[in-house]
């Protein structure tokens, strides 16, 4: 058996911890495809779970890890074979099953998606599951039957992963985009993505009225809390908001008021369940609206042994964009 690096979650009696080990293939779990990784990504979760900072883990010992993309070293699944390019992202990866924060992957061919082409695996790590979930989100409202033509749309957590590639995508739909941060130094940056409105997040973070001044069509909210019963408020006429994230907190601390008086919906997305055709759709759409310049100017590249660090980091809010990890360096 190869012996491969790895970063492992471990848990005693005096808690959890995150190191870099080595490992043996022996001790992968059950998979009909393994990958040799090459690239994998921060995510928030990925942050939580390394610093213990949310108890994001399931089983234990856990390799972190959301996200990752590599080159099939063997295969029983009929749907792939050696040397083809392959992503995945979501399905339990970093919580129930090994993730992509080591140099091998054994997985379910059934949660795996061929590189699209024109995409290099270190892009598609930059995009990774924050992508996806940004896709879900804009595909939400375009199913919902908005339009740009009736109105902005709205973006939390703006400068985060998925926050950057909504407003990407957004803009490339051609919607007018406002960007909410609590990082002013960032609004160059979002414009840079599409936005054409920077929001400081302290206007949406405090407690609001039920009801206030309309300002948007749609949303996409990547907060929780009480910045997406502001942006609920705030929502014009039969629109809705697309909601994917809690780092402001799982609670909502809204009013009927918006949905019975504004006719606005809530559409709820989550980028965990394999769905693999969703996700196959979505990366292909990803692949053809997202401008390479663009993935690159929203992503760090950093060697493995910088991951951990880095961890820490994304937790503490100091991440702009997306952190892309070069696993086989």
């Amino acid at each position: 058996m190869t012996d491969f690096a790895a970063i492992r979650i471990d848990r005693d009696e005096t808690g959890q911890r995150a190191a870099y080990v080595e490992m043996d293939e022996s001790e992968l779990m059950e998979g009909d495809v393994d990958i040799d990784v090459t690239h994998s990504a921060l995510n928030y979760k990925d942050g939580a779970a390394m610093t213990g900072a949310a108890p994001m883990v399931r089983r234990f010992p856990m390799i972190p890890g959301v996200d990752l993309a590599g080159r099939v070293s063997a295969s029983r699944h009929p749907g792939f074979a050696p040397g083809d390019l392959v992503v995945a992202g979501g399905c339990g990866l970093g919580e129930a099953h090994y993730g992509g924060l080591a140099q091998k992957a054994r997985l379910s061919g059934d949660w795996l998606v061929k590189l699209p082409e024109g995409l290099t695996s270190a892009r598609a790590m930059a995009i990774g599951t924050a992508g996806v979930t940004a896709m879900f989100c804009v595909r939400a409202l375009e199913r919902f039957g908005l339009t740009p033509e009736r109105g902005p749309a709205v973006v939390t957590g703006a400068a985060g992963g998925v926050g950057s590639i909504a407003v990407a995508l957004l803009a490339r739909a051609g919607w007018r985009v406002a960007a909410v941060t609590g990082r002013p130094e960032e609004a160059d940056y979002l414009k840079r993505l599409g936005a054409a409105d920077i929001i400081d997040r302290a206007e949406l973070s405090r407690p609001g009225k039920p009801l206030q001044t309309r300002r948007f069509a749609a949303g996409v909210d990547t907060v929780g809390g009480a910045t997406l019963a502001n942006v609920l408020a705030q929502t014009d006429y039969d629109g809705a908001v697309a909601a994917t994230g809690n780092v402001g907190g799982m609670d909502l601390p809204a009013s009927v008021a918006p949905f019975i008086l504004r006719g606005v919906s809530l559409l709820g997305v989550e980028s965990v369940r394999p769905r693999i055709e969703l996700r196959r759709a979505a990366w292909a759409r990803l692949a053809r609206d997202l401008d390479p310049a663009l993935i690159d100017a929203m992503t760090q590249i950093v060697p493995f042994s910088q991951a951990l660090a880095h961890a820490r980091e994304i937790v503490e809010g100091k991440i702009r964009g997306r952190v892309v990890v070069e696993t086989s360096g």
